[in-house]
C-alpha cells in the first residue's frame, strides 16, 4: 500500500476537518513521515491537488454516488474517494486501475473495510463514464465546479475586478505556483547558484524561477545565496525604493522576505527594523538575516497596531498587514473555502496598523501599504479611509507600472505573480 496516499488522506482530514494550514501540515508531515523522495513528491501532488479541487470533487462524488451527500459518508471514506477521483481525472501518469486498487486498500488501512465495495463501485462508475464531470448550465454553479471556488467568492472578485480578472485568477489558482527566488547580491557563488538551474526574470536582475522540491537543503540556500520570494513581494520592495543609509521599518515582517530584499537593495547599509508580534516568527527573521549575512536587519517583538515610543523615526515604512490571504490560494488552497464573513474584522485591524505606522514616518517619507489579498475592503477601502482622515499624506502614483493611481492589484497576469495589493503614500514635507 502506498504510504504517500495514506499520508495524503491524513493531511486532507487534518486540513478540512480540523481547520489546519496546508503549508504547515505538509512541512511537519513530510518531516515526521518515513517517505522516500518519490513518495514525498507524490504525497505533495495528491494532497495539494485534492485541496485545490475540493468542490469539484465533492460535486463529482455527489453526482456519481447514490447517497448524494458526501457529508453523510464516513470522513476517511470521503477523502479516499476524493483522492481516487483526483488521480483518475487529473493524474495522467497514474493508471485508473492503480487509483482504484489503492483506494480500496486505503479503506482497510483506515478500518473502513465495509466501505471497500462502495469505494470500488463509485470509482468504477466514474471510470465507465470516462471521468466526465458534467456542468449544470447555471453560470455560478459551473464556476464553482470548474474552479473549485465558492460562489460568493467568485461573485465578489468578479464584481470588484471584472469577469475576465476573476476567470483568469481562479483558473490560475489550479496551476502549480512558480518558485521564485531572489539572489543575494552581497554574496557571489555562481557555480552553487547554477546548480538550481535558475531562469532569470525580466523585472529584476536578482529574480529567478527555479524548479527544486527541497530547496532549503541545497548548498546555495545553506550558503545564503538567495531567499525564496514571490514576484509580487519583490515588486513591493521595489515600489518602497529604499536607499542605502536610510532607516526602514517593516511593521509586520515575518517570515522576513521583504526585510531581506529591502536590506539587499540598501546594500546592507543603514537600518532595517523588522518587527512581528510573535517571538518564534521574529526568531525566523533573525535566522534568515544571519544566513544571508544581512547585518543591517534588526529584529524586535512589536504589536504593529500599538504605538511604541522607542521605535525610531523612519525614512520609509512597509505595512504588509495581516489579511485574508486570498491572493495566495494557489499556494494555500484551503483559504478559498473560508466564509467571507470570517474576514470581516480584518479591515479595522489593517487600518489600525496603517494609522499607527504613520506615526513613525519622517516628514517627506514614503509609506507602502500592502496585502496578499484581492478584496477591495482590505485594500483600496482601507487606504482611502486613511487618506480621508490624514490630509498630511498624499498618494504617489505608480508610474513605473503605467498607473495614474497610487495603488495596484497584482495578479498572475502580471509576470505570473501572486494576488497582491500595493499602495504608495508620502507624508507631505513640512
Amino acid at each position: 500500500m502506498s504510504n504517500a496516499r495514506i499520508t495524503a488522506v491524513n493531511l486532507l482530514m487534518k486540513t478540512f476537518e480540523e481547520n489546519g494550514y496546508s503549508h504547515l501540515l505538509l512541512k511537519k508531515m513530510l518531516t515526521d513521515a518515513e517517505l522516500s523522495v518519490q513518495e514525498k513528491a507524490l504525497c505533495t501532488q495528491l494532497y495539494y491537488g485534492v485541496a485545490e479541487r475540493l468542490l469539484t470533487l465533492e460535486y463529482a462524488l455527489r453526482y456519481y454516488s447514490e447517497k448524494k451527500s458526501p457529508e453523510k459518508l464516513d470522513v476517511p471514506v470521503k477523502y479516499i474517494l476524493y483522492l481516487g477521483m483526483y488521480q483518475m481525472k487529473y493524474c495522467d501518469k497514474i493508471p485508473d486501475s492503480a487509483a482504484v486498487n489503492e483506494s480500496v486498500k486505503l479503506a482497510g488501512y483506515f478500518r473502513k473495510k465495509s466501505a471497500a465495495g462502495f469505494i470500488n463501485a463509485i470509482l468504477r462508475k466514474f471510470q465507465r463514464a470516462e471521468k466526465k464531470i458534467p456542468l449544470t448550465g447555471k453560470k455560478y454553479q459551473d464556476k464553482q465546479i470548474q474552479y473549485s471556488v465558492p460562489i460568493p467568492l467568485f461573485r465578489t472578485v468578479e464584481q470588484e475586478h471584472g469577469e475576465q480578472f476573476a476567470e483568469n485568477f481562479f483558473q490560475d489558482s489550479l496551476k502549480p505556483p512558480p518558485c521564485i527566488i531572489r539572489a543575494n547580491p552581497l554574496k557571489t557563488d555562481t557555480e552553487a547558484l547554477q546548480e538550481l538551474n535558475p531562469v532569470r526574470q525580466s523585472y529584476s536582475a536578482y529574480a529567478y524561477a527555479v524548479q527544486i522540491a527541497d530547496i532549503q537543503h541545497t548548498k546555495a540556500f545553506q550558503k545564503g545565496l538567495f531567499h525564496v520570494q514571490d514576484t509580487a513581494s519583490q515588486l513591493c520592495c521595489q515600489i518602497l525604493a529604499p536607499e542605502a543609509g536610510e532607516t526602514i521599518l517593516d511593521m509586520c515582517a515575518a517570515p522576513g522576505g521583504k526585510s531581506f530584499t529591502i536590506a539587499e537593495i540598501m546594500q546592507n547599509q543603514g537600518k532595517v527594523y523588522a518587527f512581528d508580534l510573535h517571538p518564534q516568527r521574529v526568531n525566523l527573521i533573525q535566522a534568515g538575516a544571519e544566513r544571508l549575512g544581512l547585518t543591517c536587519v534588526h529584529t524586535g517583538i512589536q504589536n504593529a497596531a500599538q504605538y511604541q515610543q522607542d521605535i525610531p523615526e523612519a525614512d520609509r515604512i512597509l505595512c504588509d498587514v495581516p489579511c485574508s490571504g486570498l491572493g495566495v490560494i494557489r499556494r494555500k488552497p484551503e483559504i478559498k473555502y473560508k466564509l467571507l464573513e470570517s474576514f470581516a474584522s480584518l479591515p479595522e485591524l489593517q487600518y489600525q496598523i496603517l494609522e499607527n505606522s504613520a506615526n513613525y514616518l519622517k516628514s517627506g517619507g514614503t509609506l507602502v501599504y500592502s496585502t496578499c489579498t484581492v478584496l477591495k475592503r482590505e485594500n483600496e477601502e482601507v487606504v482611502q479611509k486613511f487618506l480621508e482622515h490624514h490630509p498630511e499624506f498624499t498618494p504617489v502614483p505608480l508610474k513605473e507600472f503605467s498607473k495614474e493611481t497610487a495603488w495596484m492589484t497584482f495578479s498572475p497576469e502580471y509576470a505570473g505573480c501572486d494576488g497582491f495589493f500595493v499602495a504608495r503614500l508620502r507624508r507631505k514635507a513640512e
